[in-house]
């Protein structure tokens, strides 16, 4: 019986840490599209402070990127806070199977039927 015991704790922390290291990835590639993005936004003011023709027809590409940065940031925190909430049911099932990590880091939570 103990062995089962300790069997499912150590399940349940190879899940959590690599659960968390995909969290991390996650928020780093976030934060790396914002710091981007402030850039981009930087560099949207000026030209519009310049009020030069070729500057605020260069800003039209630039807006595009910013607006295509800010659906990946999104969409990144939903596949966050979606892993998140997996990971989360998963674990309070209280079988240590039911949770598991797919290769590409997402959650993948089996259902358990009752008879």
């Amino acid at each position: 019986m103990e062995g089962d015991i300790f069997g499912e704790i150590g399940n349940t922390a190879q899940i959590d840490s690599r659960l968390l290291l995909v969290f991390q990835k996650s928020l780093l590639q976030a934060q790396d599209i914002l710091n981007q993005n402030r850039l981009l936004i930087n560099e949207i003011n000026q030209n519009h402070e310049s009020k030069m023709p070729d500057n605020l027809s260069r800003n039209v590409g630039l807006i595009r990127e910013l607006n295509n940065n800010i659906r990946r940031v999104v969409d990144l925190y939903a596949d966050l806070s979606g892993s998140f909430t997996k990971s989360r049911d998963a674990s309070s099932e209280g079988d240590s199977s039911s949770g598991t990590l797919k290769s590409d880091g997402k959650a993948n939570q089996k259902r358990i039927r009752s008879s």
